[in-house]
């Protein structure tokens, strides 16, 4: 999984932006800006052994990935779901389920959903937002 990310001059500064997951860090260069955004996935997931990196496309874009789907899911779930203000119980109620936790095993990473149950779940984390998903291109 990646995540499409934009890569800017403001100042003196570089700004490395992933929209979807509401995250931006600053570097004094381009190669210090990616440094950054890839730390700050590593911390917002803190989960042992997982590796995120940056992939250049072109002179302003980037993708980020991981190498664990669960944890760049959860992440994922997590971010859209704090960004609209919504509770687990909250999103567990909108998908129909009786517990908190029939939602929370996606956004802890124990699970990782089809890209139909994915459309799902974030449907119900940020009801009204509509989000793209596509293929990469590697």
């Amino acid at each position: 999984m990646r995540f499409e990310g934009m890569l800017r001059r403001d100042g003196k500064w570089w700004l490395a932006e992933i929209p979807l997951l509401d995250a931006m860090t600053q570097g004094k260069s381009r190669k210090e800006a990616m440094e950054m955004i890839v730390d700050w996935v590593d911390t917002m997931v803190n989960r042992r052994g997982l590796r995120a990196a940056v992939h250049p496309r072109g002179k302003s874009e980037f993708e980020v990935s991981g190498n664990s789907a669960a944890a760049m899911t959860a992440l994922l779930l997590r971010r859209r779901r704090e960004a609209a203000g919504a509770s687990l119980r909250e999103v567990a109620s909108r998908l129909g389920a009786s517990s908190r936790n029939a939602y929370a095993r996606y956004e802890r990473g124990d699970a990782v959903p089809s890209l139909e149950k994915l459309d799902e779940l974030l449907k119900a984390a940020a009801p009204g937002h509509d989000f793209v998903i596509r293929d990469s291109e590697s």
